[in-house]
Order: C-alpha cells, then sequence, then structure tokens
C-alpha cells in the first residue's frame, strides 16, 4: 500500500471450523468489519468480509476466501489496517499509530528517554515501544496519568517522570 495505514483490528484466533475468526476491534468505526468492508495486512492482502458478529468482547468476522479452520488459525495473530485516507478526522488529542512511531520521547523533567518504535494494542490500553541510543528499551504505558504532551508535527512527546516507569540514570 502506498500510503500509511492505521490499525482497526488484530487477529486472535479461529473460531470454529467453519473459517470465522476472532478479532480484536482496536476502531472506533463501526462500519469497519460490516459485509463488503475490505481489510489489508501488513504485507498487503486484501480480505472483504463477509459476515460479522459480537461475541463477548471480540467480534467474530468471516472473510471471503477464508472457508475453514485451517485457512482461519493461519492468520492468528494478523494485524488488519485500512488506508489513512479511509479514516475519519481524528478528535483533538488523538493520533495514528504512524504518526507515533519516529517521535522523540522524553520526560517532563527533560530526560531523553529515546525513539518510539512500535505501538503495542492491549486489551487495556496503547503502550509505546522506545529505544534510546544504547538500545534499552522504555515500555510506556498510553494512559492520561503519564503522557503530558504528544506533538505529531514537531515528532515529540512529553511523559510524567514517574517512579519505575525507566531505569534511574
Amino acid at each position: 500500500m502506498d500510503e500509511p495505514t492505521v490499525a482497526v483490528g488484530r487477529i486472535t484466533r479461529a473460531h470454529g471450523v467453519q473459517g470465522e475468526v476472532a478479532v480484536l476491534v482496536i476502531s472506533e468505526v463501526p462500519e469497519r468489519f460490516r459485509a463488503g468492508a475490505t481489510l489489508w495486512t501488513e504485507d498487503g492482502r486484501a480480505f472483504t468480509v463477509s459476515a460479522s458478529r459480537s461475541h463477548g468482547d471480540r467480534l467474530l468476522v468471516r472473510f471471503e476466501g477464508v472457508g475453514d479452520r485451517d485457512q482461519a488459525d493461519a492468520l492468528r495473530g494478523t494485524l488488519l489496517v485500512v488506508p489513512e485516507s479511509a479514516s475519519p478526522v481524528l478528535p483533538e488529542g488523538t493520533w495514528w499509530d504512524h504518526q507515533i512511531v519516529g517521535c522523540s520521547v522524553q520526560t517532563d523533567a527533560g530526560r531523553a528517554l529515546g525513539t518510539v518504535r512500535d505501538v503495542i494494542h492491549t486489551a487495556a490500553n496503547d503502550v509505546w515501544s522506545v529505544f534510546d541510543d544504547a538500545e534499552t528499551e522504555t515500555l510506556i504505558p498510553v494512559i492520561e496519568d503519564v503522557i503530558v504532551e504528544v506533538d505529531v508535527a514537531a515528532k515529540r512527546i512529553v511523559v510524567r517522570e514517574v517512579p519505575g516507569l525507566t531505569a534511574p540514570e
């Protein structure tokens, strides 16, 4: 895909024997998983939704061309994305993953922590994986108590100096 993408879900497992998959939805746009919608994998494969239904805290999705458990199980762990242009304008104070990756991170005390390399989506909250020049990883929970400021235009993030968040200098 030639443009930035936005993560909308992750396939967690196969469900049943007819090709359905359980999806952890990480999108606030319900139309993403309606019949006829197209989703892509990070490697560019396109999948068209043929049906979807709620199942507890997950969504069960059936894709065209995925007809049995083995095909569904092969998709376990797959991140589903859409082109950024297919996404609505974000509200103030929110951002897409690709806008965060590459941002420098420092504490509110001015200590540089490194650069965001990855956004990890968990059921509780997102986590930013930040690496410094010595390749030391710091995991930053994306929660109100930790994040002070995000300036995607300047590629700069400020986080609170929270005890235990990082190794002492």
